[in-house]
């Protein structure tokens, strides 16, 4: 029973550092042997770790060795680093007998180092500065591209709406001045007749309107 269990496991391994590739190191420990220095039975892509078979424990085995009068919890996606610095993203897996006690060890270990390198590098062309000026939470927000001036004064009547955070039929006054001024800043009322699109939208008159962009002014 032991030996099939050993075999599926190392089967499992070879599966895993197939798929995931060579930044994947997939160990095998016994923690039958009675040399606890050389639990390792089966490993692939040692070169992660600088790790053969016949070698010796890590802390998460010794940890299972001291604690064999019963089961542990699997512990996963915690971060490791090698020897020479590399990060790895890890994962132990203990696999009881048939008395409940920690038999066998599967541990994966993805060296996730240059992965983090590349995501501080997209972080620095993808994130934006604020302008002071803006005073918007929103700006690193993707924005739609628009295809021509009847568009974009849709999106920016949404975007007043959803700045106000209030349907139009519940908006106050105070909520409709704050939208139609959010507008004004963002020049929409350049585009031609835009005024009469945006008075009709908000139910009020042209007149209303621009009084209402007067009132910040």
């Amino acid at each position: 029973m032991a030996g099939s269990r050993l075999d599926m496991l190392k089967q499992i391994a070879t599966g895993l550092a197939a798929q995931f590739g060579d930044n994947c190191e997939v160990v095998v420990h016994d923690l039958a042997r009675n040399v606890a220095e050389s639990s390792i039975v089966h490993i692939e892509n040692g070169h992660i770790t600088g790790r053969k078979v016949g070698d010796g424990p890590s802390g998460a085995v010794l940890n299972a060795i001291r604690h064999q009068d019963g089961p542990l919890a699997d512990k996963l996606s915690y971060l490791t680093k090698t020897d020479n610095g590399r990060i790895l993203k890890s994962s132990t897996i203990y696999i009881n007998d048939d008395s409940g006690k920690p038999r066998y060890i599967l541990s994966i270990n993805y060296d996730i180092t240059n992965l983090l390198a590349l995501e501080g590098s997209i972080h620095s062309l993808t994130a934006c500065k604020i302008p002071e000026e803006s005073g918007s939470e929103d700006f690193n927000s993707p924005k739609r591209i628009t295809h021509d001036v009847n568009e974009l004064l849709d999106e920016l009547i949404e975007q007043s709406v959803a700045l106000v955070g209030v349907p139009v039929p519940l908006m106050s006054k105070e909520d409709k001045i704050k939208a139609i001024n959010f507008l004004n800043d963002a020049g929409a009322f350049l585009i031609t007749k835009s005024g009469d699109k945006v008075a009709k939208y908000f139910g009020i008159s042209k007149y209303t309107l621009y009084s209402y962009v007067d009132i910040n002014k």
